[in-house]
């Protein structure tokens, strides 16, 4: 019988680390959606925040609520913090690497190389994370398992690509995160059930943290972080709103060039923005006004 137990607290892990994912991933494509509608710094900022929720709380923070669950009979688990910063830096990284690509491009060229990219770094953190693990046993690989799990994570982030370049509207925008949040979690346990391990019964120390120590920090950072993303979205002109303006200043631009030299660029005054009629919202085609 193995010793290894994936569940040790029942659901509360899996249903934990599902809803974290499909939060990171909502908040992530509602940032996406932004970007849209936004040109140069601004629109690097959005992408920016859009890896930090999907790459930091849809997928690093779910992988390490879900790791939470995992336990080893007759093993004691530590964590190398340095490998496990290194995992969440991964993720966010990648994420935002594929996001960045796409958002220059959203040809199949560039949703299948950033697909690529992207899926092959959260494995890659995926098993970084689970390398980090310290305990007084030999683990090796199901190559099957191991190579499913890719598939999936290539998969996945093409699919979540795609969803950032594409979605639109509440309902649509919501059921990609929940799309997505499912397909980080089966990438998570298909890699955690390809991992076997052989206890030494040894009675030696292990080196490393406990995984309750990052979880209180984890939380709290987590939390600040998705509170003021949220602010941001929300007091934030959506990505209809931004294209309104840019094709209003567009125009203004194109009158005054055929009506004279052209007046001084600058912010365009208050009384020349267009009238906005509709209820704000955090989703892309109803957000708040400036």
């Amino acid at each position: 019988m193995s010793p290894i137990d994936h569940f040790a607290y029942g659901l509360a892990t899996p249903v934990a680390s599902y809803v974290m994912s499909s939060i990171g991933s909502l908040l992530g494509l509602l940032l996406a959606a932004r970007a849209r509608g936004a040109r140069g710094g601004s629109r690097a900022l959005w992408l920016i925040g859009a890896a930090l929720s999907i790459g930091g709380t849809g997928i690093w923070v779910m992988h390490f609520i879900a790791m939470m669950g995992f336990d080893v009979r007759g093993a004691s688990i530590r964590y190398d913090v340095t490998l496990t910063v290194a995992s969440a830096l991964l993720a966010v990284v990648v994420v935002g690497a594929g996001l960045f690509l796409v958002s220059r491009s959203a040809g199949p060229g560039a949703l299948l190389g950033g697909g690529l990219l992207t899926g092959l770094g959260v494995a890659g953190m995926h098993y970084l994370g689970m390398a980090a693990m310290n305990m007084s046993a030999h683990v090796t690989y199901d190559p099957l398992l191991v190579g499913l799990s890719l598939l999936i994570a290539v998969t996945a982030a093409t699919v979540a690509l795609w969803f950032s370049v594409r979605v639109r509207g509440a309902a649509a925008t919501t059921g990609a995160a929940l799309v997505m949040g499912l397909a980080v979690n089966g990438m998570h346990f298909t890699g955690m059930f390809a991992l076997d391990v052989s206890v030494h019964g040894t009675s030696a120390p292990t080196s490393g943290a406990e995984g309750m120590d990052f979880m209180l920090p984890l939380l709290v950072g987590i939390s600040l972080l998705t509170l003021g993303l949220l602010l941001t979205i929300f007091l934030s002109p959506s990505e209809q709103e931004m294209r309104q303006d840019a094709e209003l200043e567009a125009q203004l631009r194109r009158n005054r060039s055929a009506d004279g030299p052209a007046a001084p660029s600058g912010p365009m005054e208050p009384h020349t923005r267009p009238a906005r009629d509709h209820r704000p919202s955090l989703f892309d085609d109803h957000g708040p006004g400036r």
